[in-house]
């Protein structure tokens, strides 16, 4: 993370679950970056995210990087759910 902010980069993290359930996970897990509730998924289909190709319409896990001006400047995404971008490859995504 401290690279991240070096780099002036804030992460949050969105998600479709309620506040109650992301202020469990993040607890129960440590997390210390913002979890942001999407119920509704109205951020999520805004920004492409959603899965369309399953029935339940969950979305890809990825990474969106968006800049100060609120446009999309890339988004990043693995197969799976598990496994996430490096610190490296979101900073040079960004510039």
């Amino acid at each position: 993370m401290s690279k991240l902010e070096k780099a002036g980069i804030q992460v949050v993290g969105v998600s479709y679950d309620s506040t109650e359930i992301l202020s469990r996970f993040s607890k129960r897990s440590k997390v210390t970056l913002p979890l942001l509730s999407d119920v509704g998924s109205k951020v999520i289909s805004a920004y492409g995210l959603r899965n369309e190709s399953r029935k339940d319409g969950l979305p890809h896990p990825g990474t969106v990087i968006i800049g100060a001006d609120g446009k999309v400047i890339a988004k990043l995404f693995h197969e799976g759910y598990r496994k996430r971008h490096l610190s490296d490859e979101l900073i040079s995504a960004a510039k």
